[in-house]
């Protein structure tokens, strides 16, 4: 049987995968350039940082169980501050943030929190 931490990897990859599939789908149905907005980055920023998260509370999941929910608040919080450094100066640039500049990062953003906040659920819902 295969850890919980590496099912969640694989599954968090593939599923954001196919949303960034999904993204790319959307944007060329809509004539919208497919690659701007550091939207690769942003996919690739928030997998692995999900699965940061995620292998963290794993990690920690005997020594600290009764902080768990407080550890992945922190880890959102990490995530978010993520997007204070590395994005928001970029799509901050012309004055505004775009709609289209917020999704690139939301849409995986809000999709990887989803996916942690079930599976982590799924998983302490087993712990003792």
């Amino acid at each position: 049987m295969s850890s919980p931490f590496l099912s969640f990897a694989i599954k968090t990859s593939v599923v954001l995968a196919c949303i960034f599939g999904i993204h790319l789908f959307v944007l060329n149905f809509l004539d919208l350039p497919l690659f701007d907005n550091r939207i690769i980055l942003s996919y690739i920023v928030n997998t692995a940082f999900v699965i940061a998260v995620f292998g963290m509370l794993y990690q920690f999941r005997e020594r600290f169980k009764s902080q768990l929910g407080f550890l992945f608040l922190a880890g959102s919080l990490i995530k978010f501050t993520i997007f204070f450094i590395v994005f928001n100066p970029y799509y901050r640039l012309d004055g505004s943030v775009s709609k289209i500049e917020f999704t690139t990062f939301f849409v995986p953003y809000a999709i990887g929190l989803i996916l942690e906040t079930y599976y982590l659920s799924k998983w302490l819902n087993k712990l003792d």
